[in-house]
Protein backbone atom coordinates (compact mmCIF):
# COMPACT_ATOMS: atom_id res chain seq x y z
CA UNK A 1 0.00 0.00 0.00
CA UNK A 2 1.17 3.75 -0.93
CA UNK A 3 -0.09 6.28 1.32
CA UNK A 4 0.05 9.78 0.18
CA UNK A 5 -2.83 12.47 1.59
CA UNK A 6 -5.54 12.86 0.50
CA UNK A 7 -5.50 9.83 -0.89
CA UNK A 8 -4.26 5.86 -0.91
CA UNK A 9 -3.55 3.50 -3.48
CA UNK A 10 -3.65 -0.23 -2.94
CA UNK A 11 -2.24 -2.79 -5.60
CA UNK A 12 -3.26 -6.11 -6.19
CA UNK A 13 -1.03 -8.17 -8.10
CA UNK A 14 -3.92 -10.72 -10.31
CA UNK A 15 -4.19 -13.22 -13.11
CA UNK A 16 -1.75 -15.20 -15.45
CA UNK A 17 0.15 -12.09 -16.32
CA UNK A 18 1.20 -10.54 -13.79
CA UNK A 19 -1.19 -7.24 -13.57
CA UNK A 20 -1.37 -5.06 -10.57
CA UNK A 21 -4.95 -3.75 -10.45
CA UNK A 22 -5.20 -0.26 -8.66
CA UNK A 23 -7.78 1.08 -6.47
CA UNK A 24 -7.38 4.51 -5.33
CA UNK A 25 -9.08 5.39 -2.47
CA UNK A 26 -10.26 9.22 -1.58
CA UNK A 27 -9.92 9.26 2.44
CA UNK A 28 -12.25 12.22 3.01
CA UNK A 29 -15.33 11.13 0.39
CA UNK A 30 -14.60 7.23 0.89
CA UNK A 31 -14.82 7.13 -3.10
CA UNK A 32 -12.69 4.55 -4.71
CA UNK A 33 -11.12 4.68 -8.09
CA UNK A 34 -10.12 1.06 -10.00
CA UNK A 35 -7.55 0.98 -12.46
CA UNK A 36 -7.79 -1.59 -15.38
CA UNK A 37 -10.31 -3.99 -13.32
CA UNK A 38 -9.38 -7.86 -14.50
CA UNK A 39 -9.28 -11.12 -13.60
CA UNK A 40 -9.94 -12.28 -10.50
CA UNK A 41 -12.51 -9.49 -9.65
CA UNK A 42 -13.79 -10.65 -6.58
CA UNK A 43 -10.22 -9.57 -4.67
CA UNK A 44 -10.67 -6.37 -6.08
CA UNK A 45 -14.02 -6.03 -4.76
CA UNK A 46 -12.88 -7.06 -1.37
CA UNK A 47 -10.46 -5.35 -1.33
CA UNK A 48 -12.89 -2.36 -1.28
CA UNK A 49 -15.15 -3.63 1.05
CA UNK A 50 -12.06 -4.47 3.42
CA UNK A 51 -11.06 -0.33 3.19
CA UNK A 52 -15.02 0.54 3.51
CA UNK A 53 -15.10 2.29 -0.17
CA UNK A 54 -17.53 2.29 -2.68
CA UNK A 55 -16.26 2.17 -6.39
CA UNK A 56 -17.64 4.83 -8.40
CA UNK A 57 -14.98 5.17 -11.44
CA UNK A 58 -13.15 2.53 -13.51
CA UNK A 59 -10.01 4.27 -14.88
CA UNK A 60 -8.65 1.77 -17.84
CA UNK A 61 -4.69 2.71 -18.86
CA UNK A 62 -5.63 0.92 -22.39
CA UNK A 63 -8.05 -1.72 -23.54
CA UNK A 64 -6.45 -4.65 -24.25
CA UNK A 65 -8.53 -7.69 -22.88
CA UNK A 66 -5.61 -8.42 -19.80
CA UNK A 67 -6.68 -5.04 -18.84
CA UNK A 68 -10.43 -4.84 -19.33
CA UNK A 69 -11.71 -8.40 -18.95
CA UNK A 70 -13.66 -7.51 -15.33
CA UNK A 71 -15.16 -4.48 -16.65
CA UNK A 72 -18.29 -5.87 -16.21
CA UNK A 73 -17.85 -7.48 -13.07
CA UNK A 74 -17.12 -4.47 -11.44
CA UNK A 75 -20.51 -2.74 -13.12
CA UNK A 76 -22.33 -5.62 -11.71
CA UNK A 77 -21.80 -4.19 -7.82
CA UNK A 78 -21.34 -0.77 -8.42
CA UNK A 79 -23.06 2.05 -10.46
CA UNK A 80 -19.30 3.06 -11.55
CA UNK A 81 -18.14 5.66 -14.27
CA UNK A 82 -15.93 4.28 -17.17
CA UNK A 83 -12.93 6.98 -17.85
CA UNK A 84 -11.17 6.33 -21.26
CA UNK A 85 -9.25 8.42 -23.54
CA UNK A 86 -11.25 9.35 -26.57
CA UNK A 87 -8.61 8.02 -29.17
CA UNK A 88 -8.20 4.34 -27.18
CA UNK A 89 -12.40 3.95 -27.65
CA UNK A 90 -11.87 5.09 -31.35
CA UNK A 91 -9.19 2.21 -31.43
CA UNK A 92 -11.38 -0.35 -28.86
CA UNK A 93 -14.27 0.25 -31.40
CA UNK A 94 -16.37 -1.65 -28.40
CA UNK A 95 -19.73 -0.24 -28.18
CA UNK A 96 -19.45 1.24 -24.88
CA UNK A 97 -22.30 2.58 -22.50
CA UNK A 98 -22.07 6.40 -22.11
CA UNK A 99 -17.86 6.33 -21.05
CA UNK A 100 -16.66 9.69 -19.91
CA UNK A 101 -14.02 10.02 -22.60
CA UNK A 102 -10.88 12.31 -22.15
CA UNK A 103 -8.04 14.19 -23.78
CA UNK A 104 -4.52 14.74 -22.43
CA UNK A 105 -4.64 16.89 -18.94
CA UNK A 106 -8.22 16.38 -18.06
CA UNK A 107 -8.70 16.26 -14.84
CA UNK A 108 -10.66 13.81 -13.08
CA UNK A 109 -11.94 14.51 -9.30
CA UNK A 110 -12.49 11.70 -7.09
CA UNK A 111 -13.49 13.72 -3.75
CA UNK A 112 -10.99 15.87 -3.03
CA UNK A 113 -8.82 13.99 -5.10
CA UNK A 114 -7.47 15.52 -8.64
CA UNK A 115 -6.41 13.08 -11.36
CA UNK A 116 -4.95 14.21 -14.21
CA UNK A 117 -5.10 11.71 -17.38
CA UNK A 118 -2.10 11.90 -19.24
CA UNK A 119 -2.16 10.75 -23.36
CA UNK A 120 1.01 8.30 -23.98
CA UNK A 121 0.21 6.65 -26.88
CA UNK A 122 2.88 3.85 -28.60
CA UNK A 123 1.65 0.74 -26.78
CA UNK A 124 -1.65 1.76 -28.22
CA UNK A 125 -3.10 4.77 -29.76
CA UNK A 126 -4.87 5.66 -26.50
CA UNK A 127 -3.23 4.79 -23.79
CA UNK A 128 -2.97 6.74 -20.68
CA UNK A 129 -0.93 7.20 -17.45
CA UNK A 130 -3.28 8.42 -14.31
CA UNK A 131 -1.20 10.89 -12.18
CA UNK A 132 -2.07 11.61 -9.03
CA UNK A 133 0.13 13.81 -6.41
CA UNK A 134 3.50 12.25 -6.72
CA UNK A 135 2.08 9.20 -8.04
CA UNK A 136 2.02 7.89 -11.69
CA UNK A 137 0.25 4.74 -12.79
CA UNK A 138 1.55 4.04 -15.89
CA UNK A 139 0.01 0.55 -17.37
CA UNK A 140 1.91 -0.86 -20.21
CA UNK A 141 3.51 2.74 -21.22
CA UNK A 142 6.29 2.41 -18.64
CA UNK A 143 7.37 -0.65 -16.40
CA UNK A 144 10.04 -1.06 -13.84
CA UNK A 145 13.35 -0.90 -15.98
CA UNK A 146 11.09 -1.80 -18.94
CA UNK A 147 7.90 -0.30 -21.27
CA UNK A 148 5.05 -1.92 -23.04
CA UNK A 149 5.82 -3.77 -26.66
CA UNK A 150 4.95 -1.97 -29.15
CA UNK A 151 4.26 -5.31 -31.87
CA UNK A 152 0.78 -5.74 -30.93
CA UNK A 153 -2.09 -4.32 -32.92
CA UNK A 154 -1.88 -0.62 -32.60
CA UNK A 155 1.34 0.00 -30.99
CA UNK A 156 4.33 2.20 -32.99
CA UNK A 157 7.34 2.54 -31.64
CA UNK A 158 8.36 5.66 -33.01
CA UNK A 159 5.22 6.58 -30.69
CA UNK A 160 6.86 5.20 -27.82
CA UNK A 161 9.87 6.45 -27.95
CA UNK A 162 8.30 10.13 -28.10
CA UNK A 163 6.13 9.61 -25.27
CA UNK A 164 9.10 8.10 -23.08
CA UNK A 165 11.42 11.17 -23.80
CA UNK A 166 8.46 13.39 -22.60
CA UNK A 167 7.44 11.55 -19.73
CA UNK A 168 11.32 12.00 -19.02
CA UNK A 169 11.66 15.59 -19.35
CA UNK A 170 8.53 16.70 -17.75
CA UNK A 171 8.23 14.43 -14.70
CA UNK A 172 9.90 15.10 -11.55
CA UNK A 173 12.75 12.72 -10.58
CA UNK A 174 10.67 12.02 -7.31
CA UNK A 175 7.86 10.37 -9.21
CA UNK A 176 6.67 7.20 -7.82
CA UNK A 177 5.67 4.80 -10.64
CA UNK A 178 3.30 1.72 -10.42
CA UNK A 179 3.36 0.17 -13.82
CA UNK A 180 0.37 -2.13 -15.05
CA UNK A 181 2.43 -5.81 -14.43
CA UNK A 182 4.87 -6.72 -12.15
CA UNK A 183 7.71 -7.79 -14.20
CA UNK A 184 10.23 -6.26 -12.62
CA UNK A 185 12.76 -6.92 -9.58
CA UNK A 186 10.72 -4.67 -7.45
CA UNK A 187 6.94 -3.52 -7.64
CA UNK A 188 7.41 0.26 -7.94
CA UNK A 189 10.41 2.70 -8.57
CA UNK A 190 11.23 6.35 -9.02
CA UNK A 191 11.28 8.26 -12.12
CA UNK A 192 14.82 9.36 -11.28
CA UNK A 193 15.73 5.52 -11.20
CA UNK A 194 14.40 4.87 -14.43
CA UNK A 195 16.12 7.45 -15.88
CA UNK A 196 19.18 5.92 -14.92
CA UNK A 197 18.60 2.47 -15.21
CA UNK A 198 15.76 2.10 -17.45
CA UNK A 199 17.67 0.88 -21.00
CA UNK A 200 14.20 2.65 -23.08
CA UNK A 201 15.03 6.19 -21.66
CA UNK A 202 18.45 5.62 -22.60
CA UNK A 203 18.46 6.32 -26.48
CA UNK A 204 18.92 9.73 -28.07
CA UNK A 205 16.89 8.91 -31.58
CA UNK A 206 14.02 7.00 -32.46
CA UNK A 207 15.81 5.13 -34.88
CA UNK A 208 17.88 3.03 -32.48
CA UNK A 209 14.98 3.08 -29.68
CA UNK A 210 13.05 1.29 -32.62
CA UNK A 211 15.64 -1.46 -33.23
CA UNK A 212 16.09 -2.12 -29.82
CA UNK A 213 12.45 -2.26 -29.10
CA UNK A 214 11.24 -4.43 -31.78
CA UNK A 215 14.18 -6.47 -32.73
CA UNK A 216 16.66 -6.93 -29.79
CA UNK A 217 14.98 -6.56 -26.20
CA UNK A 218 12.78 -9.70 -26.27
CA UNK A 219 15.40 -11.90 -27.39
CA UNK A 220 17.89 -10.81 -24.56
CA UNK A 221 16.47 -9.59 -21.66
CA UNK A 222 14.00 -11.76 -19.85
CA UNK A 223 12.00 -11.04 -16.57
CA UNK A 224 12.52 -9.92 -13.95
CA UNK A 225 13.99 -6.95 -15.34
CA UNK A 226 16.63 -4.89 -13.25
CA UNK A 227 18.62 -2.25 -14.05
CA UNK A 228 20.37 -1.23 -17.36
CA UNK A 229 23.22 0.96 -17.16
CA UNK A 230 23.08 3.65 -19.95
CA UNK A 231 25.86 2.25 -22.74
CA UNK A 232 25.08 -1.31 -21.99
CA UNK A 233 21.66 -1.86 -23.59
CA UNK A 234 23.21 -4.09 -26.64
CA UNK A 235 25.45 -6.32 -24.28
Amino acid sequence: MISSEPFSIHALELGPMENFVYLIHDHASGRAAVVDPAWEVPEVLALAASRGVRITDILLTHSHHDHINGISEVLEEYDAQLHLMKSEAQFWGHQLDLPTLHHGGDVIELGNTAITALHTPGHTPGSACYHIGNELITGDTLFVFGCGRCDLRGGDPEQMYVTLRDMSKRLPPETVIHPGHNYAEKATTTMDEQLTGNPFLHFENSEDFTRYRMHYHDKHRDSPYGPVCKGDEMK
